[in-house]
């Protein structure tokens, strides 16, 4: 590292990497999507017109190429008998429900799929509540007239995908995920420098561990701020002290705390000795405190509490040719600030050394 920190090729690679990253990640345009059903539910054997509107949808200048499904599954799918274009994000689609449901549950959801030359295939899940009077399997099997859903389009060009509920905030995953991710990079790093100190009790690996610890705190903040930035459109509040969070908070002040304890210290062997053994102790409490104890309880956040993580149609291949980048160009950037906190501390630690003594 003591190397390596006099090179610059990685240095102006980690600005490039997160230039690339702020460009692709904020003007690539999401893919159509569908916003919004209403009415939401209705009854068999009913003609319902749903209102759909859209998001980043040409419905206007593709009317005559859309094609408007509602669908249970791959085998029973029923197609719109009249669509009505109101304007580019908005249209209305006209379906006959039968009397009979090819399910036995009582309510059945359907999912809505609306495919045209420009935008491509927009799903929306769960978009139709469907409540059936009489519940007769087989005769629902023969009734349900099943459309074929074949030749979809595909969007052509780079974008990202379409979720409802995150809309364009689906960005932020660029900078609080990543962030995250680095955060764990920089811990670990600093970790690795206490137990280097407590082997070998060199000064410098003391200065690297203070210096990496310091900069993976100021990576935890700006996750923990992305993330109730990104609460406060997805779950209406920036903070509700939410298992995560809080976790997250707890392990972010433990690590403030190791700053607080390295000053309590005015002899520098005692202070790096201690310092190192606190530092891997909060290395330790922040693997259960962030992954493990959130999923044992009821979670708001992707992955923890039984509400599921993102996965791999949330983070495609177009997400992942900037999210992957993204950490890379973060733990770049964070090697290079903590750098140059270890080279102030070495430099401080000569001046003091060579400062004269008056009797």
């Amino acid at each position: 590292m003591d190397r390596l920190i006099k090179k610059n090729w990685w240095k102006a690679l980690g600005v490039l990497i997160l230039l690339y990253v702020f460009v692709m990640g904020m003007l690539v345009p999401l893919k159509p999507g569908i916003t919004q059903v209403t009415p939401s539910a209705t009854r068999t054997n009913s003609q319902i017109v749903l209102d759909v509107q859209g998001y980043n949808t040409h419905f206007d200048e593709a009317k005559d190429t859309m094609r408007i499904w509602i669908k249970m599954d791959d085998e029973y799918i029923l197609a719109a008998t009249r669509i009505t274009v109101k304007g580019p994000t908005q249209v209305e689609a006209a379906f006959e429900i039968p009397a009979y449901l090819p399910s036995d549950r009582r309510v059945q959801d359907f999912a809505l799929v609306i495919d045209n030359h420009i935008d491509g295939a927009a799903v929306r899940p769960n978009a139709l509540l469907v409540t059936q009077d009489s519940i007769d399997l087989a005769m629902g099997q023969t009734v349900w007239r099943s459309d074929r859903m074949e030749n979809l389009h595909q969007l052509k060009g780079i974008t990202f995908p379409f979720r409802n509920i995150l809309g364009e905030t689906i960005r932020n995953t660029y900078f609080h995920v990543s962030l995250w991710l680095a955060m764990m990079i920089i811990f670990t790093a600093a970790m690795v420098y206490s137990i280097k100190y407590l082997r070998k009790q060199e000064r410098r690996f003391d200065h690297w561990a203070a210096a990496l610890t310091t900069v993976g705190l100021l990576l935890g903040g700006l996750g923990l701020l992305t993330g109730a930035i990104w609460a406060e459109y997805t779950w209406g509040k920036f903070w509700s002290w939410d298992i995560k969070q809080f976790t997250t908070l707890i392990a972010l002040l433990i690590y403030f705390a190791y700053f607080v304890l390295r000053r309590s210290f005015p002899d520098e062997a005692q202070q790096a000795r201690i310092s190192a053994v606190y530092n891997i102790f909060a290395f330790v409490a922040l693997i259960p405190l962030i992954y493990v104890l959130p999923r044992l309880t009821d979670s708001l956040h992707p992955g923890n509490g039984g509400n599921p993580a993102f996965g791999s149609e949330d983070l495609d291949s177009t997400m992942r040719m900037v999210f992957y980048p993204a950490v890379i160009g973060w733990t770049l950037l964070s090697c290079w600030i903590a750098s140059l906190l270890y080279r102030t501390a070495v430099i401080e630690e000569h001046l003091w050394d060579e400062e004269p003594t008056h009797d």
